[in-house]
């Protein structure tokens, strides 16, 4: 078997690489994904004939300058938009939601959008069919209060 891998050093570069690929899949931090580059950079180097310690100075180079130069770029170009875009649960503060069944402190729920949350308020007791606002998400609970501007009714003028 050591005799196999000594003339074959491809089969561990390419090993190397998709372990790293499959770590990077698990951590999405692109920086395993940087060292796969270097893992493919030494592969190359073994099929063009280059010998053992050249194909490790290649993955290390090659490694180092993906991981200083590729990794930020990348970063910023997947971070990219405004900074006061949010997203997942961020972007249920502040919005309108219609009480579906009384909300209390203790409990109660909530349509927001298109979803029914669990729902509690600080103080009082928030009606069914009452306008509110989200002012925080804690776990799977939305904390609600009353609208300060309510709609005019349907068909007034």
């Amino acid at each position: 078997m050591f005799e196999w891998l000594g003339e074959n050093w491809w089969a561990l570069w390419l090993t190397a690489f998709l372990a790293f690929a499959v770590v990077e899949m698990i951590t999405l931090d692109l920086f395993f994904i940087m060292l796969g580059g270097g893992a493919l950079a030494a592969l190359v180097a073994d099929f063009a004939g280059a010998d053992l310690w050249l194909q490790i100075v290649a993955f290390c180079v090659v490694s180092l300058l993906m991981i200083g130069f590729v990794r930020p770029v990348a970063l910023a170009h997947l971070k990219k938009g405004p900074a006061t875009q949010r997203s997942n649960i961020d972007r249920l503060i502040g919005e309108h939601a219609v009480v579906m069944e009384a909300v209390t402190s203790d409990g109660g729920l909530v349509k927001i959008g298109g979803d029914v949350w669990t729902a509690r308020t600080a103080s009082g007791i928030l009606p069914a069919g009452q306008r509110v606002v989200v002012s925080a998400i804690e776990g799977a609970t939305a904390v609600v209060s009353a609208d300060a501007v309510e709609p005019p009714p349907a068909g007034a003028a």
